[in-house]
C-alpha cells in the first residue's frame, strides 16, 4: 500500500510540474537551480522544474510487490487469570485459509463460565453454539437493611 501511495504522489508530482510534456518532446529546460533529477527506468534525465517548484524523482523499479493472496494461516491462545479481581478469561483461535475455528470462555458477574465455539468460513458464514457452565450466585445486598414501616390508616 505504501508503493501505491508513493508512485500516486510520484505521478501528481510529475503531471504539476509539467513533465511528461517536456518528456514528450525529447528536452528539458530548467527554470532553476533547485531541480531535481527525474530518473526513468533507472536513468537519469535532465533536471526539470515547472514553476518555480523541483518535480519529485520518479523511480521505474516499483518496490517488491506484495502477495495480497497469500494463503493466510495462524493459531494463537490467550488468556488472563487474575485472583486479585476475579478476570478469568481464555480465547483459542485457528485460521487455514478462510476456515476460523475459534472458542472464548470468561467468567460471568453471577459466577457462572461463559463459553462459546465458533466457527467461520466462506460457505457457512460465521456461526457460535453458547453454553454457560456452573449455577449463577448473586452476592448478599451490602450496607444496612431498611425496614420500611407499615402503612397507617387513617379513618375519618
Amino acid at each position: 500500500m505504501f508503493a501505491k501511495v508513493v508512485s500516486l504522489l510520484a505521478v501528481v508530482a510529475v503531471s504539476n510540474a509539467g513533465i511528461a510534456n517536456v518528456l514528450s518532446q525529447g528536452h528539458a529546460t530548467s527554470y532553476s537551480s533547485l531541480a531535481a533529477p527525474v530518473v526513468s527506468h533507472g536513468y537519469a534525465a535532465a533536471p526539470v522544474v515547472s514553476h518555480g517548484y523541483a518535480a519529485a524523482p520518479v523511480v521505474g523499479h516499483a518496490a517488491p510487490a506484495v502477495d495480497y493472496y497469500a494463503h493466510p494461516k495462524y493459531e494463537f491462545n490467550y488468556g488472563v487469570q487474575d485472583a486479585h479481581t476475579g478476570d478469568h478469561k481464555t480465547q483459542h483461535e485457528v485460521r487455514d485459509g478462510d476456515v476460523v475455528k475459534g472458542s472464548y470462555s470468561l467468567v460471568e458477574p453471577d459466577g457462572t463460565t461463559r463459553t462459546v465455539h465458533y466457527t467461520a468460513d466462506h460457505h457457512n458464514g460465521f456461526n457460535a453454539v453458547v453454553e454457560r457452565t456452573g449455577h449463577a450466585a448473586h452476592p448478599a445486598a451490602y450496607g444496612k437493611t431498611v425496614v420500611a414501616a407499615a402503612p397507617a390508616y387513617y379513618h375519618h
